[in-house]
């Protein structure tokens, strides 16, 4: 049997039979294929992310009105110095500057304050918090209608209460310094609760043996203030504050409901809407949108250079 089928072999052998060749298959790793399934929706948001700001970049170096039926035209950084050389917007700039360091600066005071005192146990301490973060959980533009109505003469009752404590202003919105009183009175009074929020989550975290070893060494008050509960509610803080600046720079349904947009009274947003969308100057808004975003950028490096030196980075 030994001999036939090697007899049986070497015939194949003469004949050339080749023999079938080995199937290869493709055994993608993981990674591989987790790529592949994220690939058309990473397309799809370099697509939308990506591409409207190259474009957006582009026609800042542009003459081109969307308006116009005209091919954009390269005019180089002509916008950007129209823009810098602009009166109206360095008074938008300083305008909002101003609602800025107002809004933000109280906001923070009055937030960090507030959770300091609620920040120990008492009778309806929960009930408390929660009215007190109820005008965060508004819409922007339903705050600024509310407010609109009590800002109405002889309607809305401000005036009325006003006058009552000696403050003779019949109009809250009749100059830009008083507009920019009552705009920054409602950031504050919307947005304070996000900073309540944030600094009582910071001095809820705070070790509580940290105070017990203060008190057994006879600390004062202000030492464990200063050298406990702010250094370590700091980080938290500044982050807090970040997000605030930044809002507060692009604020917008504020200005545009409570003071139908008007030139005394613009911000950057208002002023970059009412180029853009209403006067159609695409090339000069774009630039200016480009020279917000640079300024934005130099503030949150600022922000995060402190909040690294804070934490110890």
């Amino acid at each position: 049997m030994a001999d036939v089928a090697g007899t049986q072999a070497l015939q194949r052998d003469a004949l050339g039979e080749a023999k079938p060749a080995a199937v290869r298959s493709w055994n993608p790793s993981d990674g591989r294929i987790a790529f592949l399934f994220t690939l058309p929706t990473m397309a799809l948001l370099v697509f939308i992310g990506v591409f409207p700001l190259i474009w957006s970049l582009y026609l800042s170096f542009t003459d081109y009105k969307f308006t116009v039926a005209k091919s954009p035209e390269w005019i180089g950084i002509a916008n950007f110095q129209a823009v810098s050389g602009n009166v109206t917007v360095w008074n938008t700039f300083v305008f909002t500057a101003k609602f800025v360091l107002l809004a933000v600066s109280v906001e923070f005071l009055l937030g960090f304050g507030i959770a300091f005192l609620l920040n120990r146990s008492f009778p309806g301490r929960g009930l408390i918090t929660t009215i007190m973060l109820l005008p965060m959980m508004l819409s922007p533009a339903l705050a600024a209608s509310f407010w609109k109505l009590l800002y109405s003469p002889n309607r809305g009752g401000v005036d009325y209460y006003l006058k009552a404590i000696g403050i003779p202003i019949t109009d809250p919105l009749a100059t830009a310094t008083s507009t920019l009183i009552a705009l920054a009175v409602v950031d504050i009074w919307q947005w304070t609760p996000f900073m309540l929020l944030i600094s009582l989550a910071g001095l809820s975290a705070v070790p509580r043996y940290l105070y017990e070893a203060a008190e057994v060494d006879q600390a004062s008050g202000w030492f464990r203030f200063t050298n406990i509960t702010f250094p370590l509610v700091w980080p938290l803080l500044l982050i807090a504050l970040i997000f605030r600046t930044m809002d507060a720079i692009r604020v917008f349904e504020y200005p545009a409901i409570i003071t139908a947009d008007r030139e005394a009274t613009q911000t950057i947003a208002t002023f970059l809407y009412r180029l853009a969308f209403r006067q159609g100057e695409t090339g000069f808004s774009t630039a200016f949108a480009y020279m917000i975003l640079v300024m934005i950028i130099a503030m949150s490096n600022i922000y995060v250079r402190n909040l690294n030196k804070a934490t110890g980075k």
